[in-house]
């Protein structure tokens, strides 16, 4: 679904407010005090990383250098946009998604990798498929394979994922002078306090979002009711509608979900929760599913071979 305006107004309104209400927040942190920063901000993290996710998706406007520097210095410290982008957009690949080697954001191993993990990896592996393992270890779980392969490849030359860690400490200078000189808060304290529940929340959506399926459209989720976490997710709890219409303003999935509930849940063959309160009651002790994908059962070494 093509846009019709240059500028989606809603999107680069709720950017600016986020980029405000952070300044605002960290700059009277000494005022204000932990209690009320440190969860208010870890929220706005998690609201400037769905605005990411709107921003490599081509909005708010139409000029992608102009839409880039909207959200050029990162709240949430740990991976660079551009990094962001580039895997995001591989995992639109809907005919691959949860594969463990094309979809970079599957958490799926291949099953002959995973059985050659020892028992103390996949333990901790396990943990991260419950709701509340994703939500507390998710994070850390998830930068250190990430990390890991990025430093692999600055190691053998690739200059793209080098500019995309430069422009990603460039954006940073200003984010951690702001939060040391003005705020007068601790480095530290904002990247475990603020950054790092910030991505754990934003892995309250992501927990649920592709379940391994036979067919393309039954691997991504619609979670119904939750008015606040839509706003905070930018309807990606609708993801089922996001995979169909990537190009598509959030504000918009609303009404194409409303407009053919029915079609949804018969192509997505009933991968629903009522609402986020329904998936901590199922899943929040409990493993989901399996980390070993059912139908990938080749190990790294014959995939690439």
């Amino acid at each position: 679904m093509p846009r019709a305006n240059f500028c989606e107004w809603p999107t680069l309104a709720l950017i600016v407010a986020t980029s405000v209400s952070w300044m605002l927040l960290v700059g009277f942190y000494s005022e204000l005090g932990g209690w009320i920063v440190l969860p208010l901000a870890a929220v706005l993290v998690t609201m400037q990383s769905s605005l990411q996710h709107e921003v490599l998706h081509g909005h708010p406007t139409r000029n992608t250098t102009f839409n880039t520097a909207l959200i050029y210095c990162s709240f949430s410290l740990f991976i660079p946009y551009r990094r962001f982008k580039s895997l995001h957009l591989r995992h639109h690949n809907n005919d691959r998604l949860t594969d463990p080697y094309d979809d970079p954001e599957s958490f799926y191993l291949a099953w002959r990798d995973w059985q050659q993990l020892p028992r103390s990896i996949r333990l901790v592996l396990d943990v991260n498929n419950t709701l509340l393992g994703r939500l507390i270890i998710g994070p850390a779980v998830s930068l250190v394979g990430f990390w890991g392969a990025e430093l692999k490849m600055l190691l053998s030359g690739d200059r793209v994922v080098l500019r995309a860690w430069v422009h990603h400490a460039i954006g940073l200078t200003p984010v951690l002078l702001f939060v040391s000189y003005v705020g007068g808060m601790p480095v530290w304290l904002y990247a475990l306090c603020i950054a790092y529940p910030g991505m754990g929340l934003l892995m309250l959506r992501t927990y649920a979002e592709h379940r391994a399926h036979e067919h393309a459209e039954a691997r991504s989720v619609i979670v119904e009711f939750c008015p606040v976490f839509s706003l905070l997710f930018l309807n990606n709890n609708l993801h089922v509608v996001h995979h169909a219409h990537p190009r598509t303003p959030w504000y918009q999935l609303p009404g194409l979900y409303k407009a053919a509930r029915e079609d949804w849940l018969r192509r997505n063959e009933g991968y629903v929760f009522a609402s986020y309160l329904d998936l901590a009651n199922q899943y929040l002790f409990k493993v989901k599913e399996p980390v070993a994908h059912p139908t990938k059962r080749r190990s790294s070494e014959e995939a690439v071979s």
